[in-house]
């Protein structure tokens, strides 16, 4: 009898290897066969993506060409390393030109073109609801993927097809309530009054042409306060506005004898706060210079010169200095070239990646023809916890969460170097450095 049941045992266990070797050889059958067109956007040979993102517009010229510049060197990268899912990637840029009609147009064509949109860098898209009703080649309103970098408006914020590596500060389950909940990261403010200066007060600086901007760049300033920072005032000034423009701003520093100053818009509102704040006699060392990834810029050290010397900046990515430690960075500046590399363009290939991510995905579990929207939008909703290989602090894409994540550059004779953490290649992602704020910024 105990012989029997070892035998039996016996034979189950081999005709469960046998199963699984015919499920696996299978499943490789299936990821080899021959590419078919499966859905919109996709061929047997190619699969076709859209970058919608600001980029001419005579109000900041150039603004989002890193995000096209990154996601078409990502392309080049992936063809030249055998594509993905046997296919090639192609990438269509479509210039939403600081234009709430032309952005809504891009999302119509892309949705007719292309497979997903990857990089979205369009600050009035206000309107996703062709995005979200995007119809497959089934004919399905299955919806537009979306991995944007920069989202302002709440309803791409929000939007069941869009998945930022970079997600709102906004908790979007309270985004018709009054106040909402955002969360912000205190990490940089805390290291400051730690190791830099105790008992900071002092100004932010924003960009106040479009309500939504604005709206983001408030939640940074509210963080900083949150975390110790006394206000001695919020200020809103033009994206166009000259260095004149600063004055009251550099005014309310005087007054208040400020040892923080904080701009959350485009690099050159710093250019401009600290050109100001040396015109009116400013000791630069005795405040804490405080900006985030727009200031990380070759631009802005060329623009700002001495009077940007320095400047602080805190990262959620790795900074270029640091390719030596990280191949996916090192890719990101080997085929975008050292020239064309910015921050909204390391962010750009930090969303194609998690395209890539995706999309392998869906590949592994159904093969090469199981890729549709409808599947790379359901591998985009368990992915809980990306870090772009290890170029980007670890970030819970499904829940919309930002990650805890960042590090501090500091620029010291004209180069940006790390000052913490202070070794190579890591970040600070302590849980603790993530708060929630109840503010009401959505009000009229």
């Amino acid at each position: 009898m105990r012989q029997r049941r070892i035998m039996v045992i016996a034979l189950g266990v081999v005709l469960g290897l046998v199963a699984s070797a015919a499920a696996a050889a299978a499943l490789r059958t299936n990821q080899g066969a021959a590419p078919q067109a499966t859905d919109v956007g996709i061929t047997p040979s190619t699969i076709r993506l859209a970058v919608v993102a600001d980029v001419e517009t005579p109000l900041a010229p150039g603004l989002f060409r890193g995000s096209p510049t990154a996601v078409q060197a990502f392309a080049q990268y992936i063809n030249q390393s055998g594509g993905l899912a046997g296919r090639h990637l192609a990438v269509d840029f479509i210039d939403s030109h600081l234009s709430s009609g032309d952005a809504r147009n891009a999302i119509i064509t892309a949705c007719s073109q292309d497979f997903a949109v990857v990089g979205t860098a369009a600050l009035f898209l206000n309107n996703v609801d062709d995005m979200v009703s995007c119809k497959d080649q089934a004919g399905a309103a299955t919806g537009l993927p979306d991995l944007p970098i920069v989202t302002t408006e709440v309803a791409e914020q929000c939007s069941p097809v869009s998945f930022p590596v970079n997600p709102s500060q906004l908790d979007c389950t309270t985004k018709d309530q009054r106040p909402q909940t955002y969360r912000a990261n205190v990490g940089t403010v805390k290291y400051f009054e730690r190791a830099v200066k105790k008992n900071l007060h002092g100004i932010s600086v924003y960009q106040n042409d479009l309500k939504s901007a604005a709206v983001s760049q408030l939640v940074l300033a509210r963080g900083s306060e949150a975390a110790g920072v006394k206000s001695d005032g919020e200020i809103g000034v033009s994206a166009t506005a000259p260095q004149s423009g600063y004055t009251p701003a550099v005014q309310a520093m005087k007054n208040k004898s400020s040892n923080y100053a904080l701009s959350t818009g485009q690099f050159a509102a710093m250019v401009y706060l600290r050109k100001e704040a040396d015109l009116q006699g400013i000791n630069r060392q005795s405040v804490v210079w405080d900006c985030f990834s727009p200031c990380y810029d070759k631009k802005f050290v060329q623009q700002g010169g001495p009077d940007v010397e320095g400047q602080y900046v805190t990262l959620a990515q790795l900074p270029f200095e640091e390719a030596k430690q990280n191949k996916t960075l090192a890719n990101y500046i080997k085929f975008a070239g050292q020239d064309k590399i910015d921050g909204f363009g390391a962010y750009a290939w930090i969303a194609s990646v998690l395209f890539r991510d995706a999309v392998n995905a869906v590949v592994k579990q159904g093969g090469n023809n199981a890729l549709t929207r409808k599947a790379l939008l359901g591998a985009l909703r368990s992915v809980t916890s990306f870090n772009a290989d290890g170029m980007w602090g670890p970030t819970n894409i499904a829940a919309h969460i930002p990650s805890p994540c960042f590090l501090i550059m500091q620029l010291r004779n004209g180069q940006f170097k790390r000052l913490y953490p202070s070794k190579p290649g890591t970040f600070d992602c302590k849980p603790s450095n993530q708060v929630q704020l109840r503010t009401d910024l959505q009000g009229g």
